[in-house]
Order: C-alpha cells, then structure tokens, then sequence
C-alpha cells in the first residue's frame, strides 16, 4: 500500500509541475529574451538619436564618440553608416548577419531585430525631422548574459521541482506508513486469532481514528470470541468428565446385577450395558471434539508415511477382529520396495494421528464383522499431499454424506456421529480439505488435502 501511495502522490506531483510550472517557465524565459531584446533595441535608439546631429551637418560630435565607447565597456559591437553607406563610428566591426537585417531595414525604413543563438543584431534608422533616412546604426550584443540567465532559471526550476518531488515522497511514506502499520499489525492480529491464537490483541495507539476504532471494535470482538470458545471448551470437557465418573460406577453395578440376575434379566442387563457403553464412547467422542477444537498448537512438519504406517499397525489387531484387511499405498514405494521420497505437511502435533485414528475406526465399523477391505493411500507433492481411506462398506447416500460432518449425525447403529465431525474440524483447522465419495464397488472415500511443505528422503522402506 505505501509504494502505491507513494507512486499516485508522486505522479500528481510531477503532472502539477508539467501542467503549471513548464509553462510559467517558458513564460520566464520568453519574459528574458523580450527583455534583453529590447534593452539593446533602447541602446541602438538612444545611439541613433545622439548619430542624427553628426550624420545631419556632418559636425563632429563628442557625444557619439562617448556613445561609441560606452558601448564598447558593455561589449557591444557598434557600427554608424551614413546614407552612402560610409562607416562614420564603430567599435568593434560586426558580423556578416547583420548585412541582411540592414538591408531589411533599410528597406522597410522601420527598426529591424535579429536573435541568433549567441548575439542580438539591431538595426536602426538614423532619420531627421522631415523623415529622410540619414544613415542606419548597427549593434551587436552577445547573448552569453541572457543564455546563462535562462540556464540558471532552468536549474532552479529543475532543482524545484526535485525537491517538490523528494518533499511528496516523503509525505507520501510518512502518511502511507501512519495508515499502513496499524493495519498491518491488526491483520497480524487477525491472522494469529483465525490460526487459534485468541489471547492475541492489536495496538490501538497508533494511525488515524478510524483505525484506532477498527482495531479497539477487532480487541472486543476477539475478548468476546475468546471468552465465548474457552467457555463452550470448558462447558463440554467439564461436562464430559464429570459424565465418565457415573457411567463407570453404573455400569460395575450393572455387571454386579447380570452376575446374580436370572437368564430373562441377564438379557435386559446386557441391553442396558450395551446403551451404557453407547454412552461412553459418546462422552470420549465429547472430550476428543473439545480437543479438536483446540488449535493452538505449534504446528510441526509430520512424514504422512511414517504416522500412516505407524497408526495402521496400532489398528491392525481391531481389524483382525473384525476381519477386515487394511492396505497401505504409501507414495515414495517404488516396485523394488525403495523409498525415493516422501511427502511433508505441517499440522499440529498429534492432529494427524487422531485423524487417522476416527478415519480408521469408522471404516472398521462401517464394514463390520462380515469382512472386507481398507485402503489407505498417499499422494505427495510440493504443492501439496493427498490422504485417502476407501472402505468397501454399505457406503452412504448423497443425502447422510451432505450431513456426515455435522455432529451426532449417524447412520451406523450405535455410531456417536462424532468421528467425521472431528476428523473435518482437525482438517479445516490445518489449511486442509475433505471431500466424501463412493468407492468403486461399493463403500466410502474420504480424500484428505494438505498444503505441502516439502519432501523427507527416506532409506527404509514402510512395511
């Protein structure tokens, strides 16, 4: 923002000197010239009527000698002719010019002028009372005066305008930085709030009042988001703590009463129990979205490969179980089973791993005990890293994928609805995407997209 102020302040500036000081200035220069004109056109006037006497009766004259000298201590060419042409007076002889301005004068009877690029030539009619032409007077001034009087009136202005120019610029970045720096520490601000940081405030002593409103009104916004996020965090982590203390003693009382129960009981027991650890896996569901919701964490640069493979180990017994195969594609695995290199991305630390945990865990449900298959693949690049886990469960219709990461929306039988809703903050709080589609054949797709930071060359290949 500063350089474009900078640049539109200077640019008025430079097209107000080019629209009003050029033209006063050559209105200066012309004022110059007219003026050294006409000083010489005044001398050679006042040489021709001192000439008159002397070209008249052909008498001697102190005066135009004292004129013809003058003119000379002013390095003035002066030249007197009679009507014959005969030289009566001179100083200095002139130069061939002014043969033409002569004739020209001589001619019209009238005071000719010729400007050249270093003297003024003036010719000037020697006339008596009756207006016959007694003779003419011929001066030369140099034009150096006049020339270096316009060079200095040129610098000057140049030197102006310069410093009118260097004074806009600095104007310019004084008030472009007064309004840019609080803005861009409230931007800062901003930033470090959207990325989790609410304890984050913006200066308000500093810019114009409108930006010290703007930063004042960001300060209560971001007081009441904070005390609004903390109170909602501390609400549910509370509430679902204090949850699991009776759940736990309920259901040992109810292991107790199924021990001594009849079969009949025993069968309505067994239902209660299963309600009981319904609600428990709802209240852990709870506490991991607190958790989730929580980003303010440093983020770190994690091996997508290596928390792959190490969280598919950790699940493979629970698949075992169900007898579901999971299937790892990691990118960097190359047919002779070398790693070349693998993707990076920059999450919070332990994000990724609970991520793949609900991702894995809905999947096995989803397939159930009845067997099936789990691929889990990765896709890297610089610019970015894909994550995909493919089920070939029953899947979900366009309408439950439309509300799948909405919480406590399920359609698997005992399911909390809170593993996609975790899975979809934890992503959306990283910079990253998910997107739900059909597996071909049947099941779920869930694509995960992260920005990449780069690649981490391996030596061992993930089992």
């Amino acid at each position: 923002m500063t350089r474009r102020i900078v640049l539109a302040l200077l640019a008025l500036t430079a097209a107000v000197l080019v629209g009003a000081v050029v033209p006063l200035a050559l209105q200066a220069v012309a004022h110059e010239r007219d003026a050294f004109i006409n000083a010489a056109e005044a001398t050679a006037r006042s040489v021709a009527v001192i000439a008159e006497d002397k070209l008249g009766d052909r008498a001697a004259d102190p005066a135009l000698e004292a004129a013809v000298h003058s003119a000379a201590k002013q390095s003035d060419e002066l030249l007197v002719r009679n009507e014959r042409g005969l030289v009566v007076a001179q100083n200095l002889y002139p130069h061939d010019n002014w043969h033409q301005v002569a004739a020209e004068a001589y001619t019209s009877g009238d005071p000719a002028t010729l400007l050249t690029k270093d003297r003024v030539i003036v010719v000037e009619p020697v006339l008596n009372d009756n207006g016959t032409q007694l003779g003419t007077i011929v001066l030369e001034r140099p034009t150096a005066a006049l020339n270096q009087n316009i060079e200095d009136l040129w610098v000057y202005l140049v030197l102006l305008s310069c410093g009118a120019m260097v004074a806009a610029a600095l104007i310019a970045v004084y008030f472009a930085r007064w309004v840019s720096r609080p803005l861009a520490r409230l931007d800062t601000a901003a930033r470090r709030v959207a990325n989790g940081d609410l304890a984050c405030r913006a200066r308000t002593g500093a810019g114009p009042p409108e930006v010290r409103r703007m930063a004042a009104t960001f300060n209560m916004m971001a007081g009441r988001l904070e005390t609004l996020v903390h109170g909602h965090r501390a609400m549910l982590a509370d509430a679902s703590h204090q949850l699991r203390t009776p759940l736990t003693a309920l259901r040992l009382r109810l292991d107790l009463l199924a021990a001594d129960s009849g079969p009949a009981a025993a069968d309505e027991l067994a239902g209660a129990q299963e309600e009981i650890a319904r609600l428990s896996r709802l209240v852990d569901g709870l506490l991991a979205t607190a958790r989730a919701e929580s980003t303010t964490e440093q983020l770190v640069n994690i091996d997508v490969v290596a928390a792959v493979a190490e969280r598919v180990w950790a699940w493979q017994p629970v698949a075992d179980g169900h007898g579901v195969k999971i299937v790892v594609e990691p990118a960097g695995i190359g047919d002779d089973g070398k790693d070349s290199s693998r993707p990076l991305i920059a999450l919070s630390a332990g994000h990724l791993e609970q991520i793949l945990d609900n991702l894995l865990d809905n999947a096995i449900d989803a397939i159930g005990d009845e067997g099936g298959c789990v691929r889990v693949s990765v896709a890297g690049t610089d610019q970015g890293t894909t994550l995909t886990v493919a089920d070939d469960g029953p899947g979900m219709t366009p309408q439950e994928r439309s509300r799948a990461f909405l919480r406590f929306t399920t359609g698997t039988p005992g399911g909390t609805g809170l593993g996609l809703a975790i899975v979809h903050r934890l992503v959306t709080a990283n910079g990253g995407t998910i997107r739900l589609a059909d597996t071909p054949g049947g099941g779920l797709t869930v694509e995960l997209e992260f920005p990449g930071t780069g690649r981490y060359e391996a030596t061992n290949p993930v089992a």
